[in-house]
């Protein structure tokens, strides 16, 4: 199995093709392709200070916050407390393919590339996806002299229970 190293957001990762790791954020839309540049490693060829014609390939599968860290500084006897929390942006990637000699990465994420076409015809996959959304269902129209809408249902007077008083 080969892996890379790669740097990115100031750190190194190592990274394998179908791995998924949580890096720095990046400027990108879900579901589209990254590519990492920075090659440090790939197998046993090792980069002065980076690869040659090496590429890591990813898709970008989300990004979001990370779990607050809290920052508490406090000194004794000086009635000196601070508290802070921070939530680092993060995005999660997951590695398509390593690619060597100066390749390209294919333009088709892993996911869709690995879904299953055998059995359904291509007639009956555009149809599905072409379906338009559904219409809302029409309103009623009201005849003359009524109004489109039901009056408000007042809730129901309660019964006052007899007191001790009155029963003597």
């Amino acid at each position: 199995m080969t892996f890379a190293v790669i740097k990115t957001g100031g750190k190194q990762y190592k990274v394998a093709a179908n791995d998924i790791i949580k890096i720095e954020k990046l400027d990108a839309e879900p579901g589209s392709i990254v590519t990492f540049d920075q090659v440090l490693m790939v197998g046993e060829e090792l980069g002065l200070p980076l690869v040659e014609g090496a590429l890591v390939a990813a898709e970008l599968v989300e990004t979001r916050k990370q779990k607050t860290v809290i920052i508490f500084k406090k000194n004794r006897r000086h009635n000196y407390r601070r508290r802070n929390g921070h939530r680092q942006l993060l995005s999660t990637v997951r590695i398509t393919e390593i690619l060597t000699g100066g390749a390209q990465p294919s333009a088709v994420p892993a996911r869709a590339a690995a879904a299953p076409t055998e059995g359904v015809s291509e007639a009956a996959s555009t149809e599905s996806a072409a379906k338009p959304a559904r219409k809302p269902a029409a309103k009623k129209v009201a005849a003359e002299g009524e109004t489109a809408e039901k009056p408000a249902k007042k809730p129901a007077a309660k019964k006052a229970a007899p007191k001790a008083d009155d029963q003597e």
